[in-house]
């Protein structure tokens, strides 16, 4: 019998994209029942894209994207645009104990939906609106997506090369935001647990990634200096990069910390002539030379493969480990004892491959249970029997395209 820690919470997502949906998955995995509410002209984007079919769209189930992105979920499709819809929202909002949305600011509140509206009707709920750029300020209303978010706070300028442009990112911005927003949340769950209170929260994604860049800020405060790109290289260690290894395209990631890590890498490589240098000697001498020596590294590192590399170097106390690629990380050993992959079935494509939760609970695991939702799959389940709605009722507001 499973014991899931978030039993009993019931969230209304009107999120859509990766930040959001990534926030209410997180909370589902630990057994808070979400309700995803699709609207008509706000249909999630990543149902739009499959990287199976490439750029051919295939229909709004097609997409695996939106299914690693959804799982676990309930999914209805509502028109808030229109009153009826709205009030029909609400009346979900009535049965939650969350609401997440990530429109621009002021937006559910044009929509009747905005936290006084949905406090009115449920006076301890909790509200979450996540944005590009917060609720107040001169960029509040900007639009914003993943890159966007890194430019703003910083990390995409200090992300590349030391003779290379930026880099933009993608993704992994959308993935920091929705987590930050689920441990925010289950903040306000325990707050109103010991209150009574429910409360609202804005969140700005930018500044979700200002955070990483905190020794950098540091730096500027005061020492007046803005950091600049640095690859690889860290501001300390060296060795400190990733290495071309045996085989095609393979590569490991090579990081040491301290003298006796140094003396064991050396070891390791038999303790070649270039690496006996007094230039090499100590660590802040072996990062001054660190281009020089990165080369030396790469000569050594080319005749192994990348699983040979870690072995040895793990074996002696030296982090390193494969620069995987995506067939790798679903083939590895680790991986594979640790079960990190499963299978869910998502009826327009079949079997699809996903990643467990990173984290493994002793007495409530986290677990996935279903695929994501099928566009409106749930409509007559929530509004018929969570809400009572005769079925008479539901049919009507089908042919009004209230539901759809």
């Amino acid at each position: 019998m499973f014991k899931d820690a978030l039993k009993g919470i019931r969230i209304a997502d009107f999120s859509w994209v990766w930040a959001g949906p990534y926030a209410t998955s997180l909370l589902s995995y630990m057994g808070a029942e979400v309700i995803k509410i699709e609207s008509h002209g706000r249909i999630d984007q990543t149902r739009k894209g499959s990287i199976m079919n490439g750029d051919n769209f295939s229909g709004y189930d097609s997409s695996p994207t939106f299914n690693n992105a959804n799982l676990n979920k309930q999914g209805v499709t509502v028109d808030i645009t229109k009153p009826e819809g709205a009030a029909l929202a609400k009346k979900i909002v009535e049965k939650c104990d969350v609401v997440v949305a990530n429109m621009r600011p002021g937006k559910m509140a044009k929509l009747g939906l905005g936290y006084e509206d949905l406090k009115a009707v449920k006076p301890d709920i909790i509200m979450l609106e996540s944005s590009g750029f917060g609720a107040t300020g001169p960029y509040k209303g900007f639009a914003g997506f993943a890159p966007i978010f890194a430019s703003f706070g910083g990390l995409a300028y200090l992300t590349g090369y030391e003779d290379g442009t930026p880099n933009v990112m993608s993704g992994v911005q959308d993935m920091r935001a929705g987590t930050i927003s689920a441990f925010i949340l289950i903040a306000a769950l325990l707050h109103k647990k010991k209150t009574g209170e429910g409360q609202y929260i804005d969140l700005s994604s930018s500044e979700c990634l200002s955070v990483l860049v905190g020794p950098e800020l540091m730096e500027y405060t005061m020492n007046g200096r803005s950091p600049f790109r640095h690859g690889n290289e860290d501001a300390i260690m060296a060795p400190h990069n990733c290495y071309r290894t045996k085989g095609d395209d393979k590569w490991v990631s090579i990081a040491v910390a301290t003298d006796e890590e140094w003396k064991a890498l050396c070891n390791v490589m038999e303790n070649p002539d270039w690496a006996m240098d007094e230039k090499y000697g100590d660590a802040y001498s072996r990062w001054q030379n660190r281009k020089e020596l990165d080369a030396h590294m790469s000569e050594w590192t080319k005749d192994y493969t990348h699983y040979e590399v870690m072995k040895m170097l793990q074996e002696a106390g030296v982090a390193a480990m494969p620069s995987f690629s995506a067939e790798e990380i679903l083939t590895d050993a680790h991986t594979k004892d640790r079960e990190l992959f499963t299978t869910v079935n998502y009826p327009a494509l079949g079997d699809q491959t996903v990643m467990k939760p990173a984290w493994r609970f002793s007495e409530t695991p986290a677990r996935i249970r279903k695929a994501g939702p099928l566009l409106g799959e749930d409509n007559d389940d929530v509004f018929g029997n969570l809400l009572g709605m005769p079925k008479e009722e539901i049919e009507r507001l089908k042919e009004a395209e209230v539901i759809w």
